[in-house]
């Protein structure tokens, strides 16, 4: 596959052609989703949840970050790579941010960055952008101030729709080139899609945005900690990979592993009697 572009996204929402996107944190995962031809890849600060065991994004750092944008880059060369801007590296100022732009594009050597926020970050988008770094927005449900909201709930209900719409129009007039919309009604995703220029990516936003993003260990049912209902499981990896691992576990106390097909030779009964 051709590595995805900014206008190769652009030429999608203009064709109709759905864009596909998931989640990755590490070197394994990435190869994955490089063999799949899944045109996106966010490494995003829901790792310090599915990785790090943390009850929040909020802990996760730009060290952090850089760490796991590595390790994918090396893994997928197809995919757009977009690095997830954490908690407090780019709202106490334009310049603050475009330091931690700059440096998770030459340190991370991700593609674009992703940042949360709406009408509130419009300059912070905007400063990144005009400093030369593509951004892509985040509106509706943004986990990083999910505290703010009352928690993980849905948004742009009833007459806070007008909110949402105005944050999507701001984030694309700074200059993103693409918005994720998340935890706001099916309704709510279909119009600001059709108003937008920029591609939306949906989760949690209903049947009709441009394309849809989901969590890796979400979908594979590899995170049971709790599964969002916009999540569907297209397998079970948790109970997969207990049953393998109870499996090895058996084999080892029983002897049966490892068998011969398993050892190696290279040294005859000879060579081991002058040992004795």
């Amino acid at each position: 596959m051709a590595k995805v572009t900014i206008q190769k996204l652009h030429d999608m929402k203009e064709n109709g052609e759905k864009i596909s996107m998931i989640t990755s944190y590490d070197y394994a995962t990435a190869c994955v989703v490089e063999r799949s031809g899944i045109e996106i890849i966010l490494v995003g600060d829901s790792l310090m949840m599915t990785v790090m065991g943390q009850d929040s994004t909020v802990p996760c750092t730009v060290d952090d970050m850089i760490h796991h944008i590595k390790a994918v880059v090396a893994g997928a060369p197809s995919p757009m790579i977009v690095g997830d801007m954490v908690f407090g590296s780019y709202n106490v100022s334009r310049e603050q941010a475009i330091e931690t732009a700059n440096r998770m594009m030459k340190e991370g050597r991700c593609d674009v960055l992703k940042l949360e926020g709406g009408r509130e970050v419009a300059h912070i988008i905007k400063a990144i952008v005009d400093s030369g770094t593509p951004v892509m927005g985040h509106i509706g449900l943004t986990p990083q101030t999910s505290s703010k909201m009352g928690g993980f709930k849905v948004q742009g209900k009833g007459e806070a729709a007008g909110e949402v719409l105005a944050d999507a129009l701001a984030v694309q007039e700074a200059g993103a080139f693409a918005v994720v919309l998340e935890g706001i009604p099916e309704a709510l995703g279909k119009l600001i899609t059709a108003k937008l220029r920029i591609p939306t990516i949906g989760i949690g936003a209903g049947r009709y945005t441009d394309g849809q993003v989901m969590v890796f260990h979400d979908m594979l049912g590899f995170f049971d900690k709790f599964v969002p209902k916009f999540v569907k499981q297209y397998m079970n990896l948790n109970e997969d990979i207990t049953k393998a691992l109870i499996q090895y576990k058996e084999e080892v106390k029983e002897g049966a592993f490892p068998e011969e097909c398993h050892t190696f030779g290279g040294v005859t009964d000879e060579d081991l009697e002058r040992l004795y």
